[in-house]
């Protein structure tokens, strides 16, 4: 096991205080740090320090795959660690996106091969050939849009908040409350020239603002706020309108969001931990700088009706231990938090699980002890270890009243 020096993402819609305070560095920082990237992604991999140097995670699995991915994981994944962990900290609103299935990015990553569109283009859509299934743990109070909402919970919606430009499109989702009729209007509206687009949204906005002007306790009020916010940094963006057919979820920290292919959603606010498959394959629906493609958005959007729950929890083991697996489908990884109170009855744990393979704990609160075979190692506060498959046996210790660590392995 060791501690992996982990590099700083710096985007436009990042916090300058939230990862600095988690290191325990200066804030605000310089510039925004959006995110703390912990794991073996060609993009930008974490470091190991060895012999008075440093070799980077993709190298030194590269290196020797048996020792540090298990012959599991090697059987079921081939020689490269399958999931990618991050501390995302947002302050301002990403981008509306999905992400393709397996199946889809074999297909448009060969595509764009074939094209001759460089891997580092702009407007490459496919940049490997995974699928990104992820989950977002909140750190603190975390607000996002994922997924469709019930057609007819959002003519409901639509008809609070907008006016009578609106009237229109509410009602070609009412004589259409299915999948097929949130495709035509995402269509539609993704699609609008510019100025029945602004006069969309100024009809929008301008019904939020009639709505919470009105109802001081109304249902909507929180869907109001939202799109008005998002008006105002994506100005006649039809991300914004796309935006209202979404499920809005507002998640307490220890809550967790899953999101399959085709899901279509944007962070909005807050501090995460995050795990996803080990891809960087985004296809961007507005709200964004960046290049939207929308022929190849719709062909990856999965326009089923959804609700934004947060993903079930459980014990890792019947008699209660101090470890909580969130539970997802995805075969790339399994998140588990682990909480421990120096001066309670989880003081310790262990994580050494016969042929976990590899794993990635970053604490998020407090502090820990590793030890590992007569080996003892301090991981701080903001801080992540990199424990390879030949490690079985670890065990953590609690460093503070509170300690909080995030595990993330590759599901059994």
């Amino acid at each position: 096991m060791q501690l992996l020096e982990c590099p700083i993402r710096n985007y436009a819609w990042g916090s300058r205080t939230s990862l600095a305070e988690l290191r325990g560095l200066p804030a605000p920082a310089d510039h925004p740090e959006a995110e703390l990237w912990m794991g073996a992604h060609p993009a930008d991999s974490a470091w190991l320090r060895e012999d008075g140097g440093r070799v980077s995670l993709v190298d030194a699995i590269a290196h020797d795959p048996a020792a540090t991915l298990g012959s599991r994981v090697r059987a079921e994944h081939g020689d490269q660690l399958p999931f990618l962990l991050k501390v995302l900290a947002a302050e301002e609103p990403l981008s509306l996106q999905a992400h393709p299935s397996r199946e889809q990015a074999r297909d448009g990553f060969a595509r764009e091969n074939r094209a001759g569109i460089p891997l580092d283009a702009p407007h490459r859509n496919y940049k490997d050939e995974n699928h990104k299934p992820e989950l977002l743990v909140a750190l603190t109070p975390f607000r996002a849009l994922a997924g469709f909402r019930d057609p007819a919970k959002t003519v409901d919606v639509l008809k609070h908040l907008s006016g009578p430009i609106m009237k229109h499109y509410c009602d070609m989702l009412a004589e259409q409350p299915d999948s097929g009729g949130l495709r035509a209007l995402f269509t539609t509206w993704i699609t609008l020239p510019h100025r029945p687009l602004r006069a969309l949204l100024d009809d929008l906005t301008d019904g939020c603002v009639r709505y919470l002007r009105e109802d001081a306790h109304g249902p909507f009020r929180p869907v109001a706020k939202m799109l008005l916010e998002l008006a105002e940094y994506y100005p006649g963006d039809a991300g914004v309108l796309t935006a209202s057919l979404l499920n809005y979820a507002e998640l307490e920290p220890g809550e967790g969001l899953y999101l399959a292919a085709g899901s279509l959603h944007a962070y909005l606010h807050g501090m995460g931990v995050e795990v996803m498959a080990n891809s960087d394959n985004v296809l961007r629906g507005g709200m964004t700088p960046k290049h939207v493609d929308v022929a190849e958005l719709l062909r990856v959007l999965d326009f089923s009706p959804t609700d934004a729950l947060p993903v079930g929890v459980y014990n890792a083991s019947p008699g209660g231990t101090a470890e909580f697996i969130y539970d997802t489908p995805a075969p790339e990884f399994q998140l588990s938090r682990i909480e421990l109170d120096a001066t309670g009855l989880h003081h310790s744990v262990s994580i050494g699980v016969i042929d976990a393979g590899p794993q990635i704990l970053v604490c998020t609160h407090g502090g820990v002890t590793a030890r590992c075979e007569g080996e003892e190692i301090e991981v701080p506060q903001g801080a992540a270890l990199w424990v390879p498959a030949c490690d079985r046996e670890v065990i953590l210790h609690a460093g503070s009243a509170r300690s909080q660590v995030f595990r993330a392995v590759v599901r059994a």
